[in-house]
């Protein structure tokens, strides 16, 4: 067993080496895994980091509101994120809706691992099936590192080019937090039974993937994504796209002054464009209810 999990390590480790390879290489015009299950979950996985946290399921209320969890020595850099994260009406509103919501616990911790990153997990529902609790990890270098474009067109978005304005720091902290908070929302609407199970059987998806020379077609696949909604990368995606669209009412908020804004919308557009072209709705959405009214490329 421990030799078959060192092996199973070692492959994985080899395939994102050859990714994050092929990615530097193609750069200027990198592809878009076309439903690459193993690629996209890689992708993915470099910015939540490669282990979730585990799902629960069914509790009482907890009613608690925000708790912060944080060490001492991650406290400055924390509040500097979460100053950024409130001096936008986006952040205000959203921190005061859990905050203030007797029937919710939202916890938020810091941590070494997964330094750049950030993963939301943790859920708890009710008999009710409402959503009750959920714990947000930061990782303690939260305000470095830009996620790739494919699954994050909207935090990549900021990394800094010759011609644009440089945002990092908090800003770039406080637009992960953004996109953690986007899950939560999410997550809160979502049907409790179908997203358990599709925590279950994501890995069985995943088991027999890797097993049949990774043949999509399998109808053993087909069955599970069918009793799913779709394959694993599908529903990956589907939840990063709307945790993006949230860390882009972040930036429409941060962001006041014309130029600046619709530089950045304009970046936006143009990686949706490329690899999110089925859910521009979402973000079309956010960019038309700027309070200029200005489209900016949308």
């Amino acid at each position: 067993m421990k030799s078959a999990r060192i092996a199973t390590s070692f492959v994985l480790l080899a395939m994102l080496t050859f990714c994050l390879t092929a990615g530097s290489r193609a750069a200027r015009q990198p592809e878009r895994p076309d439903r690459n299950e193993i690629l996209g979950s890689l992708l993915i996985n470099a910015y939540h980091g490669a282990e979730p946290l585990a799902e629960k399921r069914f509790v009482s209320d907890q009613g608690k509101g925000i708790i912060e969890e944080v060490s001492e020595k991650y406290a400055a850099r924390y509040l500097s994120w979460k100053r950024e994260f409130l001096s936008t009406e986006a952040g205000r509103n959203q921190w005061a809706f859990y905050q203030n919501n007797p029937h919710f616990t939202l916890r938020i911790t810091v941590s070494r691992d997964n330094a750049e990153g950030a993963t939301t997990g943790n859920y708890e529902w009710n008999g009710a099936g409402q959503l009750v609790a959920a714990t947000i990890t930061l990782g303690m270098r939260l305000d470095a590192g830009y996620p790739n474009p494919i699954y994050f067109p909207v935090m990549n978005s900021l990394v800094p080019t010759e011609s644009s304005y440089r945002v990092g720091g908090s800003t770039l902290a406080a637009t992960k937090i953004a996109h953690e908070f986007g899950h939560v929302n999410r997550t809160a609407k979502a049907d409790p039974v179908l997203y358990q199970l599709q925590g279950q059987l994501i890995p069985q998806y995943n088991k027999i993937f890797l097993s049949n020379g990774r043949n999509a077609n399998d109808p053993r696949l087909l069955e599970l994504a069918r009793q799913i909604g779709g394959s694993p990368v599908e529903i990956w995606e589907d939840r990063e796209y709307w945790g993006e669209a949230n860390a882009m009412v972040y930036l429409r908020d941060r962001f006041t002054e014309e130029s600046l804004r619709c530089s950045l919308f304009t970046k936006i557009r143009q990686t949706v464009d490329l690899y999110a072209r089925s859910y521009e709705g979402r973000f079309l959405e956010i960019a038309q209810a700027t309070p200029s009214r200005k489209i900016c490329g949308w």
